[in-house]
């Protein structure tokens, strides 16, 4: 047997009276997560819901998610988490493509309605045959007619549960990638793939059971799900919930809840580094003590941002790599080893990371090629969709993640660009983020994005979007003499789109998709 609900199941034993979670006043043992858990489970199945049953959840980063999800777990069927942000029409899409019975959604906010939008989407899907709304006030009526509320639900439940006997590889978890081409796909993951992902993170960490995990990753993505929940509550660490991640959300949980670590995407720590505190709230000589470690993934961290942050903060921030269907970890900068930065250093234990050329072979030592990973990490497959798996594999072991990366004479991977991102200018291959990491070395640029727009006698030409620092200025055409100066000809950018902000996910990447979508 083995259940991913293993991760809460241990530490409630072993560590009863610790703090498990702590969401603003909030806090919680192990002993009542378990508690507040088991009864769900109890309830889901007085419902129906077995074992291999598809349950889907929408919940902001609340102490309702880890109940919902290790609740789920422990009934033996498979959760599947989705963006916050879904409408009616994603949702139902979701609903129908992982075959949901069952279907836990928060009821949101005035502004983000979700309670309503996801109500709304169960009620288009004919196969999804139950739906309870998560209230704030777990002791609050349903504000949706028709609808029963998690606490409605868990009031008549024993608080104990025997974790249903899983297989380790029956599926536990569905994890939906970002549809960058075409609908989402649910990458399906093991007991197996997420226990020795949640294990192999917890040791990448040096994890200790005093540490405290700041989360303002969602849940519902696999960074925030397996590096920080699933590794941070084995280990018996705390979590510190944070629904929306701001640099103050961070600096306080760190000051006033002794937060050890933060994981983070690098908008946010692009956010932290610009942070300025003009109302005096934080202690930062405290701030620098009391953070241990900071974590960055989901894309590459420019090697300005981590040279400035180390200076300003005096943290050490370890870069990784992976995908949802790799759960997500498959590289990492490890405490014990040396670390280069810009690198997303090694293959962690028991995977392999290697990097091919278009015809499936690898290439030399500097050569840039696709990343391809072989291990315990990997998905079983795309749920439901058998050609899109086989295409993934390209008919073998080894899993295309579509990046473009390469390794060096000492064993490290880099990571390059996307594949679809890559700019082919004039017949020469132009990498977006080797301009990005540039144009960031720029006084009076923040943040950038590069894409290709179509050209009649090019193909493509390369267009820097950027935003600039507060109080510092400059024109499109001093960017683009400066960037002349700096790159080869055929590299910089010659189109340059000076605005306030970019487009960015529920995960905080830079949604490039739109800025091209923007070029008619």
């Amino acid at each position: 047997m083995l259940n991913l609900a293993s991760v809460l199941d241990y530490s409630a034993s072993e560590y009863p009276d610790k703090t498990a979670i702590i969401f603003g006043e909030q806090q919680f043992t192990f002993s009542q997560l378990n508690t507040f858990c088991c009864k769900i489970a109890n309830g889901l199945v007085a419902a129906g819901v077995g074992k291999g049953d598809k349950v889907v959840v929408s919940c902001l980063n609340l102490p309702y998610f880890p109940m919902v999800y290790y609740a789920i777990l422990k009934a033996g069927a498979v959760v599947v988490p989705i963006s916050v942000l879904s409408k009616s029409r994603e949702i139902a899409y979701h609903l129908k493509d992982s075959d949901a019975k069952a279907f836990f959604c928060f009821q949101g906010t005035p502004e983000l309605p979700m309670g309503e939008y996801g109500f709304k989407g169960f009620q288009e899907t004919e196969s999804c045959e139950l739906f309870w709304l998560i209230t704030a006030d777990p002791a609050a009526p349903s504000p949706i007619s028709g609808t029963q509320t998690l606490g409605m639900m868990m009031a008549p439940q024993a608080g104990e549960f025997e974790t249903v006997a899983t297989n380790s590889d029956d599926t536990s978890v569905i994890l939906y990638t970002s549809g960058t081409t075409g609908f989402p796909k649910g990458a399906e993951l093991s007991h197996s793939n997420m226990v020795m992902n949640a294990i192999a993170s917890r040791d990448l960490q040096s994890l200790k059971h005093d540490d405290s995990h700041a989360i303002c990753l969602p849940l519902f993505h696999s960074l925030g799900q397996t590096v920080q929940m699933n590794a941070g509550l084995m280990k018996g660490c705390t979590i510190i919930l944070i629904p929306k991640f701001t640099p103050e959300a961070v600096f306080d949980a760190i000051q006033n809840h002794g937060a050890t670590i933060f994981v983070g995407v690098p908008t946010m720590y692009w956010a932290i580094l610009n942070f300025e505190d003009k109302e005096g709230l934080f202690d930062f000589e405290q701030i620098r003590k009391t953070l241990r470690l900071g974590a960055s993934g989901g894309a590459a961290l420019p090697l300005e941002i981590i040279k400035n942050l180390e200076e300003k903060y005096q943290m050490q921030i370890l870069e990784g790599y992976g995908l949802s269907e790799t759960c997500p970890v498959a590289t990492f900068n490890q405490t014990h080893k040396p670390c280069k930065p810009g690198s997303i250093g090694f293959p962690i234990w028991g995977v392999e990371v290697k990097i091919f050329d278009d015809q499936d072979q690898e290439v030399a030592v500097g050569e840039v090629g696709e990343v391809v990973i072989s291990g315990h990490n990997v998905m079983k497959g795309y749920y439901n969709k058998p050609e899109e798996t086989a295409a993934a594999f390209n008919g073998g072991k080894w899993f295309h993640t579509g990046d473009l990366g390469t390794m060096d004479e000492d064993g490290f991977f880099y990571i390059v660009d996307r594949v679809k991102d890559m700019v082919i200018r004039g017949g020469f291959n132009v990498y977006p983020r080797e301009l990005e990491e540039v144009l960031l070395t720029h006084p009076a640029i923040s943040l950038a994005a590069v894409i290709g727009v179509p050209h009649d006698r090019h193909g493509e030409e390369v267009k820097a979007v950027v935003v600039l620092k507060e109080g510092q200025q400059a024109t499109p055409e001093e960017i683009i003499a400066w960037s002349k100066e700096q790159m080869a000809a055929y590299k910089y950018p010659r189109i340059v789109d000076i605005r306030d902000s970019l487009p960015m996910s529920a995960t905080g990447k830079i949604l490039k998709k739109e800025l091209k979508a923007e070029v008619k």
